[in-house]
Order: C-alpha cells, then sequence, then structure tokens
C-alpha cells in the first residue's frame, strides 16, 4: 500500500516539475535564458541545446546575449532561433548574437495567460489520473485480500488529500506566472 502512494507522489511531482519547466519557456515580455531551451542546433550533425554551445546572459532587462565558444556555430544558432516559433529575429555582429524582446501588447499577454491556464488545467489532469490509477491498484489489492474495505476507505481518501495538495501547488505555480505575464 505504502508504494502505491509512493509511486503516486513520485509522479505527481514529476507532472508539477514538468509544468514548471514549461513555464520557464514562456517569455512574458523580459528576457530569460529557459525561452532557448527547446531550441537545438545542428552542431556537427548532432542536434545541441544552445546552452551547451555557448554563454547566454541577460544583458539587459530586455536583451539576450549569446557567446558561442565556437564562432563557426553563429550562423548555425542565428538560423536556430529564426526558424524556432519564439517569433523574434537574432541580431548577429559577428562575436555576439542578441536578442531584443519587445514588450508584449495586451492582447498577446491575454492569449499567453489563456495558453497557462490551459497548461495548468492539462497538469491537474495529469494529476487526478495518477489518482484513479492510485486508487484502481488499491481496488485490486482489496480484491485480492491484501487489504481490508478500511484500509481501502483510508486509503482513498488520502489520496484525494495529496491530489488535491498537488493540485493547489499547481494552481499556485500558474498563478504566479499570471502575474508575471500580466505585469508591464
Amino acid at each position: 500500500m505504502k508504494e502505491v502512494f509512493a509511486v503516486a507522489e513520485e509522479k505527481m511531482k514529476k507532472t508539477e516539475k514538468r509544468l514548471a519547466s514549461e513555464y520557464a519557456g514562456i517569455r512574458a515580455g523580459r528576457a530569460n535564458p529557459n525561452v532557448l531551451d527547446k531550441i537545438s542546433v545542428d552542431y556537427y550533425g548532432v542536434p545541441t541545446a544552445i546552452n551547451q554551445l555557448a554563454a547566454v546572459s541577460v544583458s539587459e532587462a530586455r536583451v539576450l546575449t549569446i557567446q558561442p565558444w565556437d564562432a563557426s556555430v553563429l550562423r548555425g544558432i542565428e538560423k536556430a532561433i529564426q526558424t524556432s516559433d519564439l517569433g523574434i529575429n537574432p541580431q548577429n555582429d559577428g562575436k555576439v548574437i542578441r536578442i531584443m524582446f519587445p514588450p508584449l501588447t495586451e492582447d498577446r499577454r491575454r492569449e499567453i495567460v489563456k495558453d497557462v491556464s490551459k497548461m495548468c488545467e492539462e497538469a491537474k489532469i495529469a494529476i487526478r489520473s495518477i489518482r484513479r490509477d492510485a486508487i484502481e491498484k488499491l481496488k485490486a489489492m482489496k480484491k485480492s485480500s491484501e487489504i481490508t474495505e478500511d484500509d481501502l476507505k483510508d486509503s482513498e481518501e488520502k489520496m484525494q488529500k495529496l491530489t488535491d495538495k498537488y493540485c493547489k501547488e499547481i494552481d499556485l505555480i500558474a498563478k504566479d506566472k499570471e502575474k508575471e505575464i500580466m505585469e508591464i
């Protein structure tokens, strides 16, 4: 019975971490190196993350600076950023790439908040799915007489409390991200 709870809680933690990392990749009007995490560059035939090829830093509030360790990969990084879904045109001066993040419009902020809410709801659905699977395992244990009816009821209540806890944490993460996006 304890292993069912341990597995369920581990999966819920992973769901929460995945959501937080997805939110980190959403640009909120200010420069954030995490927006480049999903972009890979073809480096000698191997898709490689930008942060493994260059030093990525925030030089100003709305400017990201990418300084490759190997100057030959500069064009590849620039091309990868242009073809990505970031919607930002990088500026290449021959040594460094600068990415300027324009301020978001009110409409764009609202669109991003909708996406954040949708991602939050998907994460909560995943959490509830984990709860359902765990309860099914507990019911199977009861059916095979490994646990009693009372144990099953107690376990279902505990699992619901665990689910509620992670749903609240996910809501807080989403609320923080929405607040960050709506800041001007």
